[in-house]
């Protein structure tokens, strides 16, 4: 574990002095921490899992077993948010193939879809068992196996807490299923169930990223802690953005855990830190800037994946005392599911009325609760920062990474990108609950063909609009500025859209 940079000459010693006795408190778990409202005593387990997820151990080796005798070839992880960005970037670190299926979009679940059915697993985590993306996916992919003529129970593996619906009914169908500590919140979930089970199906030892985290963890109450360190700058360094970079980091993904880490359990209350994940160090930004390699970065923190782990969900729980915020809750998340909910039901009732665009033409229609006619408009905005939602399929629109940097060069603020429906459990929380500065421009398109979701009157289609138009009139109900842009052909309009730009 090494931390360098200039940014450490500016450590407020005050600061650190004051979260070295938080960190005691919240070595030994002390739920007073974030107040008497905080929900820390059912979610602060998360602190003993170095040690404690070594009883997972038997059950992990005997599920890689399984799947080397089955000559798997073909892993899928269905999750949102804390329940998948652990596995993918364990994954990715250690160059291991894996699919993750965090979107609702047609097209996205067709191309996850394991071309020989015989020789692939299908994990499905969701701690509530009830995440309607995930759920969705689990009855998506049951009947692909079942019409296959194969039998769920060889290929599926259930991460879930006890006792909710997805763990019930995963067990009366004679599934493998492995359950997680309920007293572990999804975000703070890396050592967890949530992301070793993936690590162990594909044949890694978890035991390296448990020794790691608990070596390190066990500096934490010390005078000198990197964790105090870090979470002092995040908060005397930054009024709202940091920028994170994995250029030639060592641990690929690591940024995007991270911006869900802090920005759901920061953005509440009207306050909090919202991380803009960058593809490289910006040497004009005078944004604090961190990086997981030496580099152009106020910040550099290089460590093992296990140690980087631990420590951010240190740095979040102690930053969070800082803001006087509950790191453990996630209001907003609930908000958007709730408004999901409510317009599928008028959908499936035929009884929900469309937006109208204040602009269309044969390939594109633009909507906005801004009485505004261009574009250009909506980006010179007051706003301190836009945000980049797309509700598109991964696979065909790479370049959208392009249009983030280029928008941000153009109108000098940060701009944040998402893939819609994942960022609705991360910075989701922080456009409603955080900072209300922000501006969001939404990218919506028609599906190449639309998929059914076995058991329910809605299809994935219709189901990722209205998480769209859901979660679009929460910000709008805020007064927030929203625009979208609905591609009716799909990736064709997008490279118009980027040219136009």
């Amino acid at each position: 574990m090494n931390l360098s940079g200039a940014a450490l000459s500016r450590v407020n010693l005050k600061i650190v002095t004051e979260l070295h006795k938080v960190s005691k408190a919240l070595a030994v778990k002390d739920a007073s921490i974030w107040g008497p409202d905080s929900e820390a005593s059912t979610r602060l387990n998360w602190v003993d899992l170095p040690k404690n997820s070594r009883e997972l151990l038997p059950q992990l080796d005997s599920l890689a077993a399984w799947a080397r005798r089955k000559n798997t070839e073909h892993f899928v992880l269905c999750g949102m948010g804390g329940s998948s960005l652990a596995a993918e970037v364990i994954a990715a670190t250690f160059n291991k193939d894996l699919v993750v299926l965090d979107s609702t979009h047609p097209d996205q679940i067709s191309e996850a879809l394991p071309k020989n059915l015989a020789h692939s697993i299908i994990i499905i985590g969701s701690k509530s068992g009830t995440t309607i993306e995930t759920t969705s996916h689990f009855k998506f992919f049951k009947e692909q196996f079942t019409k296959a003529g194969l039998n769920p129970s060889d290929h599926f593996v259930i991460v879930t807490d006890p006792a909710t619906p997805l763990d019930i009914e995963a067990k009366d169908s004679g599934l493998r299923v492995i359950n997680a500590d309920p007293l572990v919140g999804g975000r703070f979930s890396a050592l967890s169930a949530f992301g070793l089970v993936p690590a162990a199906l594909l044949g890694l030892d978890v035991s390296v990223l448990l020794d790691d985290a608990e070596a390190l963890q066990s500096t934490f109450v010390s005078e000198d802690s990197i964790a105090t360190k870090i979470a002092s700058l995040l908060y005397t360094e930054s009024d709202q953005f940091v920028e994170f970079s994995d250029f030639q980091s060592n641990t690929p993904g690591l940024s995007d855990w991270i911006e869900q880490l802090i920005s759901e359990s920061t953005g509440k209350q009207h306050k909090g830190r919202l991380p803009v994940v960058i593809s490289k160090p910006q040497k004009s930004s005078n944004i604090l800037s961190i990086g997981f390699t030496d580099g152009k970065y106020d910040l550099s923190v290089r460590a093992s994946l296990g140690e980087q782990f631990i420590l951010w969900e240190w740095v979040t729980a102690l930053l969070c005392y800082l803001l006087k915020v509950d790191p453990f809750n996630q209001p907003n998340v609930a908000e958007s599911k709730e408004r999901t909910g409510a317009i599928l039901s008028q959908i499936v009732n035929e009884q929900f009325i469309y937006p109208t665009p204040f602009l269309e033409k044969d390939d594109f229609a633009i909507y906005s609760n801004e009485q505004t006619q261009s574009l250009l408009r909506f980006f010179e905005s007051s706003s301190s920062y836009l945000s980049l939602m797309a509700y598109l399929p991964k696979i065909q629109n790479n370049s959208l990474m392009e249009l983030r940097s280029l928008l941000s060069s153009k109108l000098g603020k940060p701009v944040t990108f998402g893939w819609g429906p994942r960022f609705l459990h991360s910075t989701g929380q922080f456009h409603k609950g955080g900072q209300p500065n922000g501006s969001f421009l939404q990218i919506t398109a028609n599906p190449s063909k639309d998929l059914a979701i076995p058991g329910e009157k809605f299809t994935f289609a219709e189901l990722l609009m209205a998480q769209a138009l859901g979660d679009a009139s929460a910000l709008a109900e805020r007064n927030l500025p929203v625009i979208r842009i609905h591609l009716k052909k799909n990736n064709l309009d997008l490279q118009k859209l980027l040219q136009s730009i």
